[in-house]
């Protein structure tokens, strides 16, 4: 056969006379995407993605029909091609039904794939839910159990009834792993020979860490603090957060070759200035340890102390400083924790100040519940006007009577005075729980924001000095939830790795594609209630500081995943077009408009298809034909109308569709769904 001699993207390729431009890129290792294109199959050229350009040409040209022209020069990535596949790409979007992953997943700050480490629980397989989890997040014991979980307010079960319990099972898995003594620690990549500082022990600065060490960067982790884990350790008490199980969990980060050094504050024992001289790329992830003021009368009386300052005493063992009454102001999970210690530390009567009511506070519920059973008074609508001494000495707090107005930026209805209404309490202690703040001494140089915090870019995660990035509860927002400071940290460990390996990857979020389901697509599951964490008896619990929850039994927990509903797609890790949405940035609106009818049939016996997620590139009906040499499937009506149906003509030949599955595996969007056999 005659060879011909082509260009594809300035590359020389050599291929046979009569192969395609498709076939020679192939051959040379150029991958040129397509959609309804596959080698056991006739050429087709419907989806029009592999569109290439050919120099001199005034027309794009299909890569998977065209025959190449010996000597002729093609761009497969021009600025004509890119347009016109973007388009292709957005007409198939807009046509699309289907869920790319589960809503669990994507109101996960950090993106774990729920749907996926709960399946493999179901199934009996800890270590690949761990391993799962740990894609995105390095401490599956300690998130699991302090997570005020944003994955189960988005389960779609609560349609059903209730949502499945996703946090709770992802520590029961990586504690059952981590009783095996085989630790699921990930392949590291060959050394880099680049150097990475990281400012920050906490949840933070130990993601980054263990997630840039695992692309072969040197990473030092520096902490003010004795030991490692930030407000894991110091802010979240031990009856929520054993730390034996953080200290196993950071362990584990450790053996990564990670170097962690404490009591190394900068400003004092170092400068940043040093830091970036001794390392490729610095990370500043110092969180937010300062307390926000009350900021009235009295605050700064002896008995006035900030929750994290309260926590932090407790956990490093020292006296905590509190009296017999004990006044917790605010309505965050920091309350909550800081009342049930001060209940622990032997306080005897303990109230919590709320200027709303408990339908406002963002504190979880199952805290709340906590706290009250433990003898926590909860005086909702008050406010402290004054805090009120003798001797220098807090004896009293008055409190302003409030009600609640027009709802406020949040949502939540503003509380307002009612002028003339007050009341007090006597309380020795006053502990203050309103918000957190960042303390930047020794970060001077970097630039802040308005409100005092670093700033840095929400993309590239830079501050305002050459090599430095920030992340977490230092930057741009503020004091958050443990699971955005990792989220964040796992996404910046990508940026900086780009950054130190010469390569521009600004963080960009994936494109999914997200449906909405009619309540009546729940009416056919049956009703299975949420399984509940045992607890330890709250008159036996607030008298120390054991772990409140018991954990789940292996057979809860495996029932309680089985409950998973399963929306995001099975086929999402290898959907083809998925992968290429994300390759362009798409406007999804552009073509918004009528969609075929979305239906899914299980007409097949063992395969199951869903209409929604069929773009018609007829590569299951040419498989099926061509192939299986079956022809069941076929298209059915004409224009907008067509769809993909069986032919039903012998039920023999269609129950020998286990043996086959050519659709199936040909099929590149997830369309169609192996669903079981007796084989």
């Amino acid at each position: 056969m005659e060879n011909i001699t082509v260009t594809i993207d300035g590359k020389l390729c050599r291929g046979d006379a009569g192969d395609t431009i498709l076939n020679i890129a192939a051959k040379n290792g150029i991958v040129i995407p397509t959609l309804c294109h596959h080698y056991n199959v006739k050429k087709y050229g419907a989806c029009g993605i592999c569109v290439v350009e050919a120099e001199n040409s005034p027309k794009l040209m299909r890569a998977c029909s065209t025959a190449a022209v010996d000597g002729a020069v093609y761009f497969t990535e021009s600025e004509r091609v890119k347009k016109v596949r973007k388009i292709a790409l957005e007409l198939l979007m807009s046509d699309h039904e289907g869920d790319c992953k589960g809503p669990c997943s994507l109101n996960c700050p950090a993106g774990t794939d729920c749907q996926g480490y709960v399946n493999a629980i179901a199934k009996g397989d800890d270590r690949r839910a761990v391993e799962i989890i740990k894609e995105k997040i390095p401490l599956p014991s300690s998130i699991g159990r302090v997570c005020p979980h944003p994955c189960e307010t988005a389960c779609r079960r609560q349609r059903v009834e209730q949502p499945i319990s996703i946090a709770f099972l992802k520590y029961f898995a990586a504690d059952n792993v981590a009783k095996s003594n085989a630790p699921v620690i990930p392949q590291k990549k060959a050394a880099s020979g680049k150097s990475v500082g990281i400012v920050g022990g906490g949840p933070a600065g130990l993601t980054a860490a263990y997630y840039l060490a695992l692309e072969g960067h040197a990473v030092t982790v520096y902490d003010a603090m004795p030991k490692m884990g930030g407000m894991l350790r110091y802010g979240i008490p031990e009856y929520r957060l054993p730390k034996a199980v953080l200290d196993r969990e950071i362990a584990e980060i450790a053996s990564l070759g990670i170097e962690l050094k404490n009591n190394v504050k900068i400003g004092d024992d170092t400068t940043l200035a040093a830091l970036r001289e001794r390392h490729d790329a610095v990370v500043v992830a110092i969180g937010a340890w300062n307390n926000m003021a009350l900021r009235c009368e009295g605050d700064r009386l002896s008995g006035v102390m900030g929750g994290i300052e309260f926590l932090r005493r407790v956990a490093e063992g020292r006296d905590s400083g509190i009296g017999k009454r004990v006044a917790v102001v605010g309505g965050g999970n920091t309350a909550m924790d800081a009342c049930r210690t001060a209940v622990r530390c032997g306080a005897d009567k303990v109230y919590v100040i709320y200027r709303r009511t408990r339908a406002e506070m963002p504190a979880e519920e199952i805290e709340i519940d906590e706290a009250i059973e433990e003898g926590v008074t909860f005086r909702f609508l008050t406010n402290p006007a004054e805090i009120i001494g003798k001797d220098g000495k807090v004896c009293a707090v008055k409190l302003q009577i409030m009600e609640l107005g027009n709802p406020d930026a949040s949502g939540r209805r503003s509380p307002v005075p009612v002028e003339g209404r007050f009341e007090t309490l006597e309380v020795d202690t006053v502990i203050t729980a309103i918000g957190q703040k960042v303390n930047v001494s020794g970060f001077e140089e970097l630039e802040l924001n308005t409100r005092g915090i670093i700033s840095a870019d929400e993309h590239t995660f830079a501050t305002s000095v050459p090599g430095v990035f920030a992340i977490g509860d230092a930057t741009n927002r503020g004091a958050s939830i443990a699971i955005e400071a990792i989220g964040e940290a796992n996404k910046a460990a990508k940026v900086i790795d780009g950054y130190l390996t010469g390569m521009d990857t600004p963080y960009r979020r994936p494109f999914v594609s997200q449906r909405e389901p009619e309540d009546s697509c729940f009416a056919r599951f049956e009703k299975l209630p949420r399984a509940k964490m045992p607890t330890r008896p709250a008159d036996e619990r607030k008298h120390d500081f054991l772990e409140v929850n018991l954990g789940f039994e292996d057979a809860v927990a495996r029932a309680e995943a089985a409950r998973c509903l399963e929306c995001g797609c099975h086929d999402y890790n290898d959907c083809k077009l998925i992968r290429y949405a994300n390759m362009y940035e798409l406007d999804v609106e552009r073509f918004k408009g009528e969609k075929h009818d979305c239906f899914k049939e299980r007409r097949l016996e063992v395969i199951e298809r869903d209409q929604g997620k069929c773009i018609l590139c007829s590569l299951c009906v040419r498989e099926c034909r061509e192939v299986a040499g079956k022809g069941i499937l076929g298209l059915v009506d004409r224009g907008f109308n067509t769809v993909i149906r069986p032919e039903f003509r012998d039920s023999d030949i269609i129950a020998g569709c286990a043996d086959c599955l050519e659709c199936v595996n040909a099929c590149p969007t997830g369309a169609l769904k192996f669903i079981g056999s007796d084989r």
